[in-house]
């Protein structure tokens, strides 16, 4: 018997299947093509279904499972990339991505109508920012009519997945609380930002909890795939979500970490309560559970910026040797807001910014400033979390910076937090197949599940923490100093 994960991923498409022992058996992975603009990323939707049904079919092949074997398809992915499906139930129009920033004049149009604390309260959102699909479905009322009063459907990238497989329309609350249109205490659509961009109920899918079991496959679904029919479609939960639950982290006291494209850092809360601090707050991947989830998009994506631009001669590998000579921590400084500032100050106008420099510097110092700029915004995060009476007991890392035993060194120096880095780098598409083999009763608990199948293969302590204290104090210096000329140079 066996899962297939699958992790609907910005970057990759992947999937991954397992046995009833959670042992990995075939991995696939697929690039992601965007048509970009200027502040525009979109996908073909249609397309990106066809590249996952080809992944599964090909990952379980590979594996030599035989197609009446697989028990469920897990799927957990990326959150706000907007789908709008016409009245014949196919696209209308090309998938909008989480990356697309066409719409932050509706943005500002939106935070006119609806105060902070009122959205804050509701969503748990601290700020309208262009990554919410309400945004973009507001830009496209305004600028794409024709599109808008002919949308049968609204759907996030998972529901058009799944509804693509089993002909069911659903979205699991740990998706929805990324659309801005989701109440988080009530577990139901916002009725008042959807009449002001004038979304009618019966344009969304239903909501189901995480981890809900929405159907079979459909006929062609089976045909493609080479699955039976009886094959079940779990809706599982967010890419986040699942992969905390693949490297343990299954209750309140452990971060989770995740340096790739962006940098994420997560911890679940049992109870939902007013801690004073603007934490954004998710719906988690159990019923009734909560995560504060912090996202800042200038994350990972400094380091490939730079790599690829000035550094291009040198691997990862090759750069991790060089910085084990240099001295720590360097004394060039660097601000990671490459796409503005997300959690926790939420400031659009931000830049990214070297100071310090001098003749004796080179680009692997810069390098160097630019992993401790990322890990500085990690710790600036997780102090928003002991502030909110939030004490963990240490960081789970995960991601592509995660490779790194040099940046990984770093982070617990700077947040004084001992990190662990799980040996199965896919956590994401394992926390998957944790719900599926859990749903299936391979397992009895996720407890059992972690205790089984999580294994840590190294930890790296804080060292040299005064240096880095006083380095963490001008990088919130420098921050600081720079907002006026920010705000001076914006646009």
């Amino acid at each position: 018997m066996s899962i297939i994960a699958v992790d609907l991923g910005t970057t990759n498409v992947k999937v991954a299947v397992f046995d009833e022992e959670l042992r990995l058996r075939a991995t696939q992975s697929h690039a992601v093509c965007y048509l970009r603009g200027r502040n525009t990323v979109e996908f073909d939707a249609a397309e990106y279904y066809r590249m996952v049904a080809q992944s599964i079919s090909s990952c379980r092949s590979r594996a030599g499972m035989d197609s009446s074997s697989v028990r469920q398809i897990v799927i957990t992915g990326q959150a706000e990339s907007l789908v709008v499906l016409g009245a014949d139930g196919e696209p209308s129009y090309n998938g909008i991505s989480w990356l697309d920033m066409r719409s932050t004049a509706e943005c500002c149009e939106l935070r006119g109508a609806f105060s902070e604390d009122c959205t804050y309260q509701i969503t748990g959102q601290p700020s309208i920012i262009p990554t919410w699909p309400i945004t973009k479905i507001l830009w496209l009322r305004k600028n794409e009519p024709e599109v808008f009063h002919c949308a049968s459907k609204y759907l996030l990238l998972k529901d058009y997945i799944t509804y693509r497989l089993t002909g069911e329309l659903a979205g699991d609350f740990s998706i929805y609380n990324f659309s801005h249109y989701f109440d988080i205490s009530k577990k139901k659509f916002w009725p008042e930002i959807l009449n002001y961009c004038e979304v009618r109920p019966d344009q969304l899918p239903a909501l189901v909890e995480p981890q809900t079991v929405i159907g079979g496959l459909t006929s062609a679904a089976s045909e493609s795939l080479g699955l039976a029919r009886t094959t079940k479609v779990n809706v599982g939960a967010l890419d986040h979500f699942a992969g905390m639950i693949g490297t343990g982290n299954i209750e309140p006291g452990t971060v989770s970490e995740t340096t790739g494209t962006v940098l994420s850092i997560a911890t679940m809360v049992r109870k939902l309560e007013n801690t004073g601090q603007r934490i954004p707050l998710h719906y988690g991947p159990f019923v009734d559970t909560y995560v504060y989830l912090p996202v800042c998009e200038s994350g990972g994506v400094s380091l490939e910026w730079f790599k690829e631009r000035f550094l291009a001669e040198m691997d990862y590998g090759q750069l991790d040797a060089a910085l084990l000579t240099r001295p720590r921590p360097t004394d060039v400084a660097f601000l990671p807001y490459l796409t503005g500032v997300n959690a926790p100050d939420f400031n659009p106008d931000a830049s990214g910014v070297f100071f310090g420099l001098k003749l004796t510097h080179d680009k692997v110092d810069l390098a160097q400033a630019v992993m401790e700029g990322v890990a500085h915004l990690l710790k600036k995060n997780i102090d928003l979390f002991e502030n909110a009476g939030i004490r963990a007991t240490g960081i789970v890392s995960t991601g592509g910076g995660a490779r790194s035993d040099y940046w990984s060194q770093v982070k617990a120096d700077i947040t004084g937090y001992t990190v662990s880095i799980p040996e199965n780098e896919e956590a994401a598409l394992l926390g998957a197949a944790m719900i599926g083999a859990i749903s299936e009763k391979y397992f009895c608990t996720f407890r059992e599940a972690v205790d089984r199948c999580v294994r840590i293969k190294k930890c790296f302590h804080p060292s040299a923490r005064e240096h880095y204290r006083m380095k963490h104090d001008l990088f919130e210096l420098l921050y600081s100093q720079m907002l006026p000329v920010f705000k001076r140079t914006r646009g």
